[in-house]
């Protein structure tokens, strides 16, 4: 009769106290995400200021989210460097599509 050998992988990233750090980090960003959640709704009711101030204060605290969310929930900060060319050929080309419309305004209007 022939045993058959399992071996176990057993590394770093399986490890119960490594779990239980990626669970606390996932939490604190959740608790920021609730956190700046309720700053953006705070700055919509809350404050008395010019709409264009309110949508500038707005788009920062949602780029400091959605660089929460990339970061953390999406693994980007711990990704290889292919996913980093890969997220910067798409912001260009994001970049060239929103300059084209402004572009062409400024054409029509001289503005």
């Amino acid at each position: 009769m022939t045993e058959h050998v399992v071996e176990a992988h057993h590394d770093d990233h399986d490890s119960p106290e490594n779990i239980k750090k990626e669970i606390k980090v996932y939490l604190w960003v959740f608790a920021g995400l609730a956190f700046l959640t309720g700053v953006t709704v705070w700055l919509c009711y809350g404050l008395d200021m010019e709409v264009h101030k309110a949508i500038l204060i707005a788009l920062a605290v949602a780029t400091v989210k959605g660089f929460l969310v990339a970061g953390f929930f999406m693994h980007l900060l711990t990704e290889r460097r292919l996913i980093y060319g890969i997220l910067a050929i798409t912001v260009f080309f994001f970049a060239v599509l929103m300059w084209g419309p402004a572009h062409d305004i400024y054409d029509k209007f001289g503005k």
